[in-house]
């Protein structure tokens, strides 16, 4: 199977500047809602950085040793930075099915898919929005997952922890959750290549997309 041709995938081999890259991602769903462009999954890092989602907690900004963004996105504080896949989805859920929590469960799947293509067992954890995975014992998260839906075209998107520094997690409390750790596939295999996981969401992308189809479960 393939990425359908209507849907662009761009994997950005250079470092994308926060503010940049919400303006892209905003551009490109207003042409996407008005039929001006195709749908895009864009596969991207950032400078090192923090982001507030809608319900962020101030008292959880516990160190802002790196530039803070307010963006627009559901959840509390997360990081971004080197080493860490992010990936923007800018899908038209009126074509696909208007059902937002199916949307995050897709999306919290696919990741899934690709991580076990990896040799990472991950799960969803009842409660807790994003991946799961054991480390020494101990639920560990490796990805986040942050959506925003406008006139059902979506925003942002998930984040995949590869091989950044996971001592730059310390400065907030990741997803507003003190009691888990952060880990990374570097800490868990030894081995931390974005291109590895790359052609792992692509293999695995195509059922993703499936799971979108028509009918959608709801039309509220």
């Amino acid at each position: 199977m393939t990425i359908p041709i209507e849907i662009e995938w761009r994997c950005q081999a250079t470092l994308v500047d926060y503010p940049d890259a919400l303006a892209a991602m905003e551009a490109r769903a207003a042409a996407v809602l008005s039929g001006d462009a195709r749908e895009l999954i864009w596969l991207l890092e950032h400078p090192p950085l923090y982001t507030a989602g809608t319900s962020a907690v101030p008292a959880e900004l516990v160190d802002a040793r790196f530039p803070v963004f307010a963006s627009g996105r559901g959840g509390r504080y997360t990081y971004h930075g080197p080493g860490q896949r992010v990936g923007y989805l800018v899908l038209d859920l009126a074509r696909r099915g208007k059902d937002v929590r199916a949307y995050v469960h897709a999306l919290e799947g696919w990741v899934i898919a690709a991580l076990a293509q990896l040799g990472i067992s991950a799960f969803r954890a009842e409660g807790r929005v994003g991946i799961w995975t054991m480390d020494a014992g101990a639920e560990a998260k490796i990805g986040a997952i942050g959506v925003r839906v406008r006139r059902w075209v979506t925003l942002h998107g998930f984040a995949v922890n590869v091989a950044p520094d996971l001592t730059h997690f310390s400065g907030i409390v990741p997803c507003g959750l003190p009691d888990f750790a952060v880990t990374s596939i570097a800490r868990l295999t030894g081995e931390g290549d974005l291109a590895a996981l790359d052609a792992a969401l692509a293999a695995t992308a195509p059922t993703f997309l499936q799971t979108l189809s028509w009918p959608p479960k709801n039309e509220a």
